[in-house]
């Protein structure tokens, strides 16, 4: 898929004489963009390259695009505890104005493994009924477990002001998480999401890691900054180990699930240094 972005020369990525791909005149900015369009259902024009290097590119700005998607999913969240003055209120509709911008995809992901992970016997029947579109009682389960624990996150804050803080830093530091899954497993699949979306190179993905971490840091500090990061770092290893045992790599619905599994160990990590600072 090419993209036509008109503020650069050529936003695709091009073939040395070698045959590898290489992307000189790819702009930053379309990184973004690619991201978004592809961890969302936000509508972006002139955005069409998704080869697996571009993507694997892009892994830098996913904690961006986590802040933005976060940042407008708290509009409708703020205005409706305004109204209502009620935390459980402004959590729902926050984690369902996340849900909705970003078309459900890691909630498919987690729902997708848990049926695959608990109800297959070997590897090729795990994969199989991952990509069943029906939903099985351990999909269900783990969805309802999901929502409810976010739920409970966000209104276990101390303040209205602090489940904000929280929420974005969720959304920032679980993108982040994604691309070390990324790197760390091969894909388990041929094709899919897992295989599309390339094997990022560690320099995206420590720059992700710093952006992600600088925001957190003019969030909410230091000490929380070091805490989710620990959350976030035990998502990722229990998941890779997982998903490792179970089909042998990453997919699409492993890296969903990554998002999801890291999103709650960062907010009870965020929620653990709050009740201790």
């Amino acid at each position: 898929m090419q993209s036509s972005d008109e503020h650069t020369k050529n936003t695709s990525a091009n073939v040395d004489e070698g045959g590898r791909y290489t992307y000189a005149d790819a702009s930053l900015i379309s990184d973004f963009w690619r991201a978004m369009v592809l961890l969302s259902r936000v509508p972006v024009l002139d955005i069409d390259d998704f080869r697996s290097v571009m993507i694997a590119r892009s892994v830098w700005t996913w904690p961006l695009v986590g802040l933005l998607l976060a940042g407008l999913a708290l509009l409708p969240a703020m205005l409706v505890h305004y109204l209502t003055d009620n935390a459980l209120i402004f959590a729902i509709f926050a984690v369902a104005g996340m849900v909705l911008l970003t078309g459900s995809m890691h909630e498919d992901g987690m729902a997708d493994c848990a049926d695959g992970f608990g109800g297959g016997v070997g590897r090729a029947r795990k994969l199989e009924i991952m990509r069943d579109s029906h939903i099985g009682t351990y999909g269900v389960v783990a969805l309802i477990l999901c929502v409810g624990l976010r739920l409970v996150v966000l209104n276990g804050a101390a303040s209205i002001g602090q489940a904000a803080i929280a929420f974005l830093i969720m959304a920032i530091m679980s993108r982040a998480a994604m691309p070390f899954v990324m790197r760390i497993l091969q894909p388990a699949r041929d094709n899919g999401l897992g295989k599309g979306a390339g094997r990022p190179g560690w320099v995206p993905i420590l720059a992700g890691i710093a952006i992600a971490a600088g925001l957190c840091v003019v969030l909410g500090g230091v000490f929380v900054t070091l805490a989710v990061m620990l959350g976030a770092a035990i998502a990722i290893a229990l998941v890779s180990l997982v998903a490792r045992w179970q089909i042998g790599g990453q997919t699409g619905d492993v890296l969903g699930a990554t998002q999801l599994c890291a999103e709650l160990f960062i907010g009870i990590a965020f929620i653990a240094m709050m009740n201790v600072l």
